[in-house]
């Protein structure tokens, strides 16, 4: 027993030391990205606001849609004060991003910080999409039909408003465990509905309201499909619980093996394992952060992390193959559960 406290310390120790000058925030990295990407997102949308084809106007807000996903993005750097290092930026600037598609950020910053606490270690984790054999057997049979096509239904069906109306059920849901919880909810829901008086006004007052709601529409589906389908890869499947805190978090998170440009885009979530483990990292140190760490796993004879194949082939697998979370499997060296899969009967 002795020996292996020795050794998890080491571990642990080794991982602080190899990652240590990795932590430092460079405040024109987070920039950069996060201007290129406004003003790529701002070009488009006065574009579609500009021409009066409206072909055009729908095929440049769907472009607009996936540049305000990715800028959305840089909002979870944020939440974690890695994006510019700068207090008084972390803490505006995403809500006034974020309330205008109507996503409640200061419930989920709060949401976000409980989700690293409790991901593989607590099933209450507010940020768990995957669902337990337990809770299957326990719902109703259109819940268990949903379950066994969760993936096109989140992505498809329920998008950007089921993330939306999710967290904040979530956000009220806790409030009693997060004592800051009824300010973010208030700071919310009157920060959403003041910007979308003023924007209802001017599109009301230019006599412009069908194409406000369709242009509203459009950015929705759009960032509802990259969002969602980010938000499942990330854990789906991952479920389990290792020797400390930082192991856990290095096997029960996924990271995608994709180009510099996608990572760049996702905001380094592509290694999502090491952004867990050390969510101090900005996100350009986190390539550089997988190397080390894989060689630390390997000289303890840890298994390595794994980088899945892209994002779109990763996601097409696991929407053909859902599974539910088990029991600990006890011949898994990580102390992952077991993955029970949804079998074609269930599926019908």
């Amino acid at each position: 027993m002795g020996h292996h406290t020795v050794t998890v310390n080491t571990i642990a120790q080794e991982l602080q030391q190899v990652t240590a000058n990795l932590h430092q925030v460079n405040p024109r990295a987070g920039l950069l990205r996060f201007s290129i990407l406004g003003l790529i997102f701002l070009g488009l949308v006065i574009l579609a606001w500009s021409v009066p084809n409206g072909i055009l106007f729908v095929a440049a807000t769907m472009l607009a849609g996936v540049f305000y996903s990715f800028w959305l993005i840089c909002t979870h750097d944020m939440t974690h004060q890695t994006l510019t290092g700068w207090k008084w930026f972390d803490t505006i600037v995403p809500r006034l991003m974020s309330w205008p598609m109507l996503w409640p950020y200061s419930i989920y910053a709060e949401i976000h910080r409980l989700h690293h606490a409790w991901n593989g270690i607590d099933l209450r984790d507010p940020e768990r999409v995957q669902w337990t054999w337990q809770e299957y057997q326990q719902a109703h049979s259109i819940v268990r039909w949903y379950v066994s096509h969760q993936w096109l239904c989140d992505i498809f069906l329920f998008g950007g408003m089921g993330l939306i109306i999710k967290t904040f059920i979530k956000g009220v849901r806790l409030q009693k465990l997060v004592t800051n919880m009824r300010r973010q909810l208030l700071l919310d829901v009157t920060g959403i509905l003041f910007v979308h008086s003023v924007l209802m006004m001017l599109a009301i007052f230019e006599g412009e309201i069908l194409r406000y709601v369709l242009f509203w529409l459009i950015l929705e589906r759009i960032i509802g499909i990259i969002v969602q389908t980010r938000d499942r890869l990330e854990h789906y499947a991952l479920w389990g619980k290792f020797t400390t805190h930082q192991l856990t978090q290095l096997y029960a998170c996924r990271n995608i093996g994709t180009s510099s440009l996608v990572d760049w885009l996702m905001g380094g979530l592509d290694y999502h394992a090491v952004h867990h483990a050390f969510p101090n990292i900005p996100f350009y140190q986190l390539p550089f952060a997988f190397e080390r760490i894989q060689k630390v796993l390997q000289k303890y004879n840890l298994p390595l992390m794994k980088l899945e194949a892209g994002y779109l082939k990763s996601a097409y697998w696991f929407s053909r193959h859902p599974s539910l979370i088990g029991e600990v499997d006890s011949s898994n060296t990580t102390n992952r559960h077991q993955m029970i899969p949804l079998i074609a009967e269930d599926r019908t």
